[in-house]
């Protein structure tokens, strides 16, 4: 008789729980936001244009995709936020975020640097209220780079003392007198928004090019045409750096500054420090540095000199007579830039009817 004390009593697998319909559902949700969440970061990221800072180049009512692949992404300086979101929850008032933890930002590798006349996408520097990261976008063209020394001269940019490349669509104000009353097609036939017509004794302030300028001054009905611009020596309120007395600056004539480059190493003198007073308190993460009676200190010791630890860029809109940017604000820091806006993927028209409110041709159009 054979006795097998070692036999192996049959194994019998269970079988394998099925997952309820909402676990399925919860965990393809949870991945689709994951995936979009790294796709948003990393790669590309939808933004709409709200304001008429760089008309006609860009519109309001146009859909953009910016790209984080040609700058490269930043690591997220506020960590504690619901994902896909900004500043607050969707649809509501509510912080998304939590600015308990804030960590140092770093940059990954991209395609390219900023260069002149790029359309980039950045955070808003002066806003306080939200983490450097969290702060409202803003679209601009990027005009100056590190290093640069920038200067309007009767509304034409100098970069180094030499005429910048103007953009191909950049508007001004202008003052139309016509003979008559100008019917609503006579702006919407034109691309002129009617909420941006504004009356003016006998005439009109439109933004428009110097183009389409001149060919409404050589209409029969048109009296003038006139540009509305600032003169020379006349002091603009809020026009950067702020100290009017001495600077009277205004958009069409202003500087020249310098543009901060990082490693660059500038005297602090009562006549510069305006200029660098916001960068070095509030965009250089320098914990102790307070200005005094008009001077520097840094860890309570008076600085005569200073070295930037990151680059700066001074943008503008194309709409120069309309458009928020840094002649009154001053530098954007580099850790502040989210990337750069490259294609129009729809466009929709706020003063369109239900047969022209998209506005086709804009659609899939590379900006430039």
């Amino acid at each position: 008789m054979n006795v097998k004390f070692w036999d192996k009593k049959p194994e019998t697998k269970e079988p394998k729980k099925k997952k309820s319909f909402a676990r399925e559902w919860g965990d393809a949700i949870l991945f689709a936001v994951i995936a979009a969440s790294l796709i948003r970061w990393a790669t590309f990221e939808a933004y709409t244009i709200p304001t008429p800072s760089m008309e006609k180049t860009l519109l309001v009512g146009d859909f953009l995709f910016v790209s984080k692949l040609h700058y490269g992404p930043r690591t997220p300086m506020t960590p504690l936020q619901v994902p896909l979101t900004h500043q607050t929850i969707w649809g509501t008032n509510i912080p998304s975020y939590s600015d308990a933890i804030q960590l140092k930002s770093y940059r990954l590798p991209g395609f390219s640097e900023v260069k002149h006349n790029d359309v980039v996408v950045f955070n808003y520097p002066p806003e306080e209220e939200h983490p450097a990261d969290l702060r409202t976008n803003y679209i601009k063209r990027a005009i100056g780079m590190p290093g640069d020394s920038l200067e309007i001269r009767d509304t034409q940019v100098l970069i180094n003392g030499k005429p910048a490349q103007n953009p191909e669509l950049m508007q001004f104000k202008y003052v139309v007198i016509p003979t008559m009353q100008l019917s609503d097609k006579f702006f919407q036939d034109r691309d002129i928004r009617l909420s941006e017509v504004q009356m003016f004794d006998n005439g009109y302030v439109l933004d428009i090019t110097p183009e389409m300028a001149d060919e409404i001054s050589k209409l029969d009905f048109i009296k003038e045409v006139i540009m509305y611009k600032s003169t020379a020596g006349e002091a603009e309120a809020g026009v950067f750096p702020h100290v009017p007395s001495k600077y009277k600056w205004n958009k069409d004539f202003f500087g020249p500054i310098y543009i901060p480059q990082e490693g660059a190493t500038v005297a602090i003198t009562p006549e510069s420090l305006p200029f660098y007073e916001r960068v070095i308190l509030e965009y250089e993460h320098n914990e102790k540095a307070e200005v005094r009676d008009g001077k520097l200190f840094i860890d309570g010791q008076e600085v005569q000199q200073y070295t930037f630890k990151q680059d700066y860029y001074f943008m503008m809109g194309d709409n120069r007579h309309n458009s928020l940017d840094s002649r009154y604000w001053g530098y954007v820091p580099a850790d502040h830039i989210v990337g750069k806006a490259v294609m129009i993927w729809m466009s929709t028209n706020p003063e369109g009817t239900m047969f022209d409110k998209i506005r086709w041709n804009r659609i899939f159009n590379i900006i430039e």
